[in-house]
């Protein structure tokens, strides 16, 4: 299942994250990845998900990110989770690519039994209205 936490900067989007992290953790039976943009999530997730910095990958734009994501799912079938925070920063083709990104990653979702939980820095009526995937306003 693919879910897009959307919401202004500021509406508390991270904070979201970093509980539906822990929670994700506490609950999986296999392993949680945390995907971000720069450090800065360190001291909020658990140690025992896998957090990520795109930076240190050199991960820019959606093709790159969805290869990334790919990669981690073929080389560990245990992932059961992946949060991806700062998703604009990471592909400024921001709202431009995301349909394409959110149905590639809902076919990912369904080979590879991990649920993606994607923040998006946008408002509500800035994001397609037929993309199939759950949306949660913040």
């Amino acid at each position: 299942m693919v879910t897009l936490l959307i919401g202004k900067k500021g509406s508390g989007k991270t904070k979201k994250l970093i509980q539906l992290a822990n929670e994700a953790v506490a609950a999986s039976q296999g392993n949680v990845v945390v995907v971000e943009k720069g450090a800065k999530l360190t001291y909020d997730i658990t140690s025992k998900a896998r957090l990520i910095d795109t930076d240190q990958y050199q991960i820019k734009g959606y093709d790159m990110l969805f290869g990334f994501l790919s990669g981690i799912c073929a080389g560990n079938y245990d992932v059961t989770d992946v949060l991806i925070d700062s998703t604009f920063k990471i592909c400024p083709e921001a709202v431009g690519g995301l349909d394409g990104f959110t149905k590639k990653l809902q076919d990912l979702s369904e080979n590879s039994n991990a649920d993606f939980v994607v923040l998006i820095s946008a408002a509500e009526e800035d994001i397609p209205s037929d993309l199939n995937v759950v949306c949660e306003k913040m």
